[in-house]
């Protein structure tokens, strides 16, 4: 698989039916690994060895609807709360990340109304924080660290 711009992290990888595949810490399974699910794999690491959001915080790949569609986000990250503190989406790292995928976020985070949005291809990383009351998303260079949300576990 391609080298992402990330840290470099140790993986665990099993053949299935000619098909490698990468165990996710969060579903607790082996997932047939994709150019996608790559990224998603490192994002991951990011977030609970960079940034120290706990992994019982993190959920991947579940259904939401969105004006009657089935969609499935990447990855959200719950405050203890139960609110949703970050919405992930990532992309292959062949994706380019254009206006588009930041709809697409922002489509998703119309029902979810996250605190900070991730769009990410494992090349480019974009990080935004919402600000629901001029309905617009502004840059950030980076993610907070789970403990800057103010609360401790």
């Amino acid at each position: 698989m391609q080298k992402l711009n990330f840290p470099t992290y140790s993986f665990r990888f099993k053949n299935s039916e000619n098909k490698v595949a990468i165990f996710d810490e969060i579903r607790k399974k082996f997932i047939i690994l994709t150019p996608e699910e790559w990224v998603r794999q490192h994002i991951i690491q990011f977030l609970t060895q960079e940034k120290n959001y706990p992994k019982s915080y993190i959920n991947v790949e579940k259904l939401i609807k969105i004006n009657d569609l089935n969609k499935r986000y990447d990855i959200i990250v719950y405050q203890p709360n139960g609110e949703i503190f970050l919405l992930i989406e990532c992309k292959a790292p062949e994706v380019k990340i254009t206006q588009e995928t930041f709809n697409q976020i922002a489509r998703y985070n119309l029902t979810l109304k996250a605190k900070y949005l991730m769009v990410s291809n494992g090349l480019n990383h974009y990080f935004c924080q919402m600000d629901f009351e001029n309905e617009k998303y502004n840059f950030l260079t980076e993610l907070p660290e789970f403990e800057t949300t103010n609360y401790k576990l």
